[in-house]
């Protein structure tokens, strides 16, 4: 299994959800509390997504919330009929509409629905999780919400920007159209149908984003093209158990263990112990959350013999011993 197939793997998402909207312009929906990572398509007409910038794009609530603005871009990111967006969640609060100058007219928080202008009382359940006038000229929306479990799924949210668009291509539109009608339906085991159909569009969308010859990857993944620095990365990601030593890595791609070494570090920005290091921590983090395996027997999953050793890595990495990670983040 290739890098990004595994990490898409491992960043189980819960509570995936997902709904149509089908509204003549305008129309705004403002998201006060994002999940982790929203899935956007514009399918027929155009839409545009923004970042809260000012109380009127999204009303603060009466108890103390997260700020309107992150590190998120404040420039509107305009999408064409057929294009997709990735927004991730910590990015803060943010607004789809059919252009960036109209007013939210609709606020989603907590999972309820506040309408904000009167004019759209009209708006309507138009079938199974499909929303709007439904009038001819309408704008069809597509809009699936992840929550990920687990820290590979922050690994994965912390590889992404802000905002990904992937542009309309063959790649997503079959799979968007296939999305879009069975959101429409109410069969059994929908469900798990469109979890699925859901998981696919994501992993598209991810897979068209980091092959795009224009987008800016970071670190590793960016790395993966260079020639044994990639082949390097995807040895270690595959067997994370093994007690590697840089001289290793090196004879196995095929360069002189000091040459090996610059060219990693300069590519991936750590050394190649120090990556190990890292994503042995994202998996055991995942491990001591979702198993009942003993500390030692999570240290010996991701490579360490000795218990002491992985608890001062973990501790030094996540900022809390195993154990208390574990209680921490238990169910």
């Amino acid at each position: 299994m290739d890098v990004l197939s595994d990490l898409l793997h491992r960043a189980r998402a819960e509570h995936t959800r997902v709904h149509q909207l089908v509204q003549r312009p305008p129309w705004s929906v403002a998201f006060a509390d994002p999940p982790a990572l929203t899935v956007v398509a514009a399918l027929d007409g155009p839409a545009s997504v923004r970042f809260a910038e000012h109380p009127a794009d999204a009303p603060a609530p009466a108890a103390p919330t997260t700020p309107l603005v992150s590190a998120a871009p404040l420039v509107p990111v305009l999408l064409a009929p057929g294009d997709l967006a990735l927004i991730r969640g910590d990015a803060g609060r943010y607004v789809l509409a059919d252009r960036p100058g109209t007013a939210p007219q609709v606020l989603i928080r907590a999972g309820t629905k506040q309408v904000l202008d009167p004019a759209v009382a009209a708006d309507r359940s138009l079938g199974p999780r499909t929303y709007g006038d439904g009038l001819p000229g309408a704008t069809t929306l597509l809009h699936g919400a992840y929550d990920f479990r687990g820290a590979a799924g922050a690994h994965l949210l912390g590889l992404l920007p802000p905002v990904a668009v992937v542009p309309a291509g063959d790649g997503t539109r079959a799979a968007l159209r296939l999305l879009a009608a069975e959101t429409a339906r109410r069969e059994p085991g929908q469900e798990v149908v469109l979890d699925r159909l859901l998981d696919l569009v994501l992993a598209l969308a991810v897979r068209a984003w980091y092959t795009r010859p224009d987008t800016e990857l970071p670190s590793w993944p960016a790395a993966l093209g260079v020639p044994a620095v990639g082949e390097a990365i995807r040895l270690l990601h595959a067997e994370p158990d093994r007690r590697w030593t840089v001289a290793e890595l090196a004879a196995r791609v095929g360069r002189s263990r000091t040459a090996f070494a610059a060219q990693f570090t300069r590519a991936v920005g750590e050394p190649p112990l120090a990556h190990l290091t890292a994503w042995r921590m994202v998996l055991a983090a995942d491990l001591l959350r979702d198993t009942e395996l003993t500390v030692s027997a999570v240290a010996h999953r991701v490579g360490y013999q000795d218990a002491f050793a992985f608890s001062t890595a973990f501790k030094r990495t996540r900022g809390l011993t195993p154990s208390a990670w574990r209680e921490q983040h238990a169910d």
